[in-house]
């Protein structure tokens, strides 16, 4: 691999592996909040003098946020995050701009919600992830900032008629075309021959979501997935195996993240639970087979660039679970750690888009470990197929002879195919 590749992958691995605290999608809106009240000339003291914050955020945005729960608060939905990020929230601290909530922190942000302070609408731009804050404070000053196309990505601000910022029509370098320059023998090549030194973001995935599993798998979160799947009353029906402590420990740091547990996830492609099953799985994997640490280490590292590959061709939100391009990237982890190569990985892959394909994204809920666990539980079936040589073949839906022309067919039906039934999904959810 020559130089410029591996400084392009490596800056890939940077970008879309971040730390995140709570689901991505509220806290989007939260940092854009942040930064918005941050941009008063008399920041902080004029958090105490807040009059009103008016959000407008995109449909996918709004989809994502409505019933997942917001860290610390044991409270679910944008309202509490915009009215927290307004009253504390420190955006310089990226996708972990509500660390360290309180409850006098919280007791706040209710005041704020209880006096009607807080508007949130739908926005018409037509961007799939977009975010826009408006504070307005009792002194009459005004700020404005917009988060968009990343969740991290702040394009604008400003205060009264003053521009502070603003990079909107600039190219950025959060859309997912930039990732298309990836190929599998290049994620390959990379994961086999990265130095060790250039891999501890990964490292850090690794110790970040084992420790949100363990937590998840201790205390009684969401629905519980990941805890009843392990529990010993049901290992009579599960037993265990290899799939019961992928599809478990894997759900659980779901469980815990959907639920609002105070502890960071180590995103891939914006989401902590992209994040969690790039490499939950895979650590499952690697201690059960006693692989070593720098085969774990590869393994994680390659499934995070196959699912960031597939993403490139998605979009950063769209109705199609992210679990689904997740899970594909942990079966050529797993694949990897069984001594599979690309001939294989390409076959596990085949194999994923053959089988859970069309599994829709219907919000950032508690429920979304069930997904998480279903899609696990298929990587590993699809990863020990394909190192038996069995692979979905090009007679098969939307499969491709080319693996390449494969993973486009899927990023067609998740950008393209569902974009109708992204609108149906938030209808029906806003209707209930």
């Amino acid at each position: 691999m020559n130089t410029d590749t591996y400084s392009d992958i490596l800056e890939l691995l940077h970008r879309e592996v971040k730390p995140a605290l709570g689901c991505t999608e509220p806290i989007a809106v939260a940092l854009c909040v942040s930064r918005a009240a941050a941009a008063h000339p008399d920041y902080p003291n004029c958090l105490e003098r807040i009059g009103k914050v008016t959000v407008c955020v995109s449909e996918s945005i709004l989809k994502n946020a409505m019933g997942v729960g917001i860290p610390g608060t044991g409270q679910i939905g944008l309202p509490i995050a915009i009215a927290l990020a307004a009253v504390g929230g420190d955006w310089h601290n990226g996708l972990e701009v509500l660390k360290g909530v309180d409850s006098d922190w919280i007791l706040r942000a209710r005041a704020l919600l209880d006096r009607g302070a807080v508007e949130v609408r739908e926005s018409q731009c037509g961007k799939l992830l977009y975010a826009e804050a408006k504070c307005e404070f009792e002194d009459g000053v005004r700020t404005r900032a917009i988060v968009e196309d990343m969740h991290d990505n702040i394009t604008y601000v400003s205060v009264n008629d003053e521009v502070l910022v603003d990079v909107r029509k600039e190219e950025c370098v959060c859309e997912q075309k930039s990732a298309r320059f990836l190929s599998l023998e290049d994620i390959y090549d990379f994961a086999c021959n990265a130095e060790l030194k250039d891999l501890e973001i990964i490292r850090e995935q690794i110790r970040l979501n084992k420790a949100l599993s363990e937590e998840g798998l201790r205390g009684d979160y969401g629905l519980k997935v990941g805890k009843t799947l392990m529990c010993s009353v049901m290992k009579e029906v599960f037993g265990e195996t290899l799939n019961t402590a992928c599809m478990g420990r894997t759900a659980a740091a779901s469980d815990a993240r959907m639920s609002g547990c105070p502890l960071p996830a180590m995103s891939n492609s914006g989401s902590g639970n992209q994040g969690i099953t790039v490499s939950m799985p895979v650590v499952s994997a690697a201690e059960f087979m006693h692989s070593s640490d720098e085969a774990l280490l590869r393994a994680v590292t390659l499934s995070n660039l196959v699912a960031i590959h597939i993403k490139s061709y998605l979009g950063r939100l769209s109705a199609l679970c992210g679990c689904v391009v997740a899970s594909t990237g942990a079966s050529c982890g797993i694949v990897m750690l069984k001594g599979g190569g690309v001939t294989q990985m390409s076959y596990a892959i085949k194999n994923m888009v053959g089988s859970i394909t069309g599994m829709i994204c219907d919000g950032a809920k508690e429920g979304c470990a069930l997904k998480l666990a279903s899609g696990v539980s298929c990587a590993l079936q699809s990863a020990v197929l394909a190192m038996n040589g069995i692979y979905a073949r090009s007679t098969d839906g939307i499969i491709d002879d080319d693996i390449e022309k494969t993973i486009e067919n899927l990023g067609k039906i998740g950008a393209s195919g569902m974009k109708s039934a992204n609108h149906l999904i938030l209808d029906i959810m806003l209707c209930k």
